[in-house]
């Protein structure tokens, strides 16, 4: 069976087609209609329609999007492409498309790609972490993504993080979050605090890098927070590999300071979690959408 994994971002959706061990059978990106949620829910129809087309077969399809739908009527939330939100998006690409279809939050697609045939495989319990300009996070449990009673399980950017600084407003109207901590423009803004020039989270790491200690200062604290916000996660949830996924995945150093950074704020004697790189990269969101419909024998 044919799987199509939809990610429906704001400027870009990409599609994806994957046969049943994960090779890819076709990709495609178009624009995102700019603030017209009719005509984004044509335009996926209409990808989906050009790629079965051009295989001759009919496929599942998987859905990753940004916000959830409310446990509440089905309609769209927290989504930061705000035209989604209040919209009963998911009823909607079914019947343009004419067939159930599975739909997630994008970190969750993140987390299901990566525990399915990535960096997590055949870990029982997967939390993935998306470290961008938003900080967002899934959890899969036996290959499954968890969506949780309120649909917002994983959402730990909006958690608070104590730190000595005061807490920063967050625009979901909070104060505090992680994500005014541990997003790209996040440590940036931190650098910047503590009277360095304002530089981007990739250009701090390459000056840390060369030697500058201001930059290094900024990573370190960076480190130590997320091994904090981390270590709560592993004291709720427990899991069994962390996959870090986003822009600031990709600093290396992070793997191996992070887990002597959250030791000392897990409730535990001993620490088996594991934390890795993303093995599909900026493919793990569409993958994880077409594995929305899991293999055959683990439905």
């Amino acid at each position: 069976m044919v799987r199509i994994g939809i990610d429906l971002g704001g400027t870009k959706i990409e599609a994806v087609a994957l046969d049943a061990s994960g090779r890819v059978l076709a990709r495609e990106r178009i624009a995102t209609p700019q603030n017209d949620y009719r005509a984004t829910v044509m335009a996926i129809g209409a990808l989906v329609e050009r790629i079965e087309q051009g295989l001759g077969c009919r496929a599942r399809v998987g859905i990753g999007t940004p916000g959830a739908p409310s446990a509440v009527d089905g309609r769209m939330k927290n989504a930061n492409s705000t035209c989604l939100n209040g919209q009963p998006l998911h009823a909607d690409l079914e019947a343009a498309l004419g067939r159930p279809v599975r739909l997630a939050n994008d970190a969750n697609c993140f987390a299901v790609s990566e525990a399915t045939d990535g960096a997590a495989r055949g870990a029982r319990v997967v939390f993935g972490v998306i470290l961008g300009t938003g900080v967002g996070g899934g959890v899969v449990v036996d290959g499954r993504p968890l969506a949780g009673a309120n649909a917002i399980a994983g959402e730990w950017g909006h958690n608070p993080l104590a730190d000595a600084a005061p807490g920063i407003p967050c625009y979901c109207g909070r104060v505090g979050c992680v994500e005014t901590w541990l997003s790209g423009p996040g440590m940036a803004a931190d650098h910047v605090r503590h009277g360095g020039a304002a530089l981007d989270a990739a250009t701090i790491a390459a000056r840390a890098e060369a030697g500058d200690a201001a930059c290094e200062a900024t990573l370190q604290r960076y480190e130590a927070r997320l091994g904090r916000a981390l270590a709560t996660v592993i004291n709720i949830v427990d899991p069994d590999v962390i996959v870090l996924g986003g822009g600031l995945s990709k600093l290396s150093r992070l793997y191996e300071n992070v887990p002597r950074r959250w030791a000392a704020h897990v409730f535990s004697d001993t620490i088996a979690t594991r934390l890795v790189p993303p093995m599909h990269g900026d493919s793990s969101g569409v993958r994880g959408a077409a594995w929305l419909w899991p293999l055959e024998g683990s439905e």
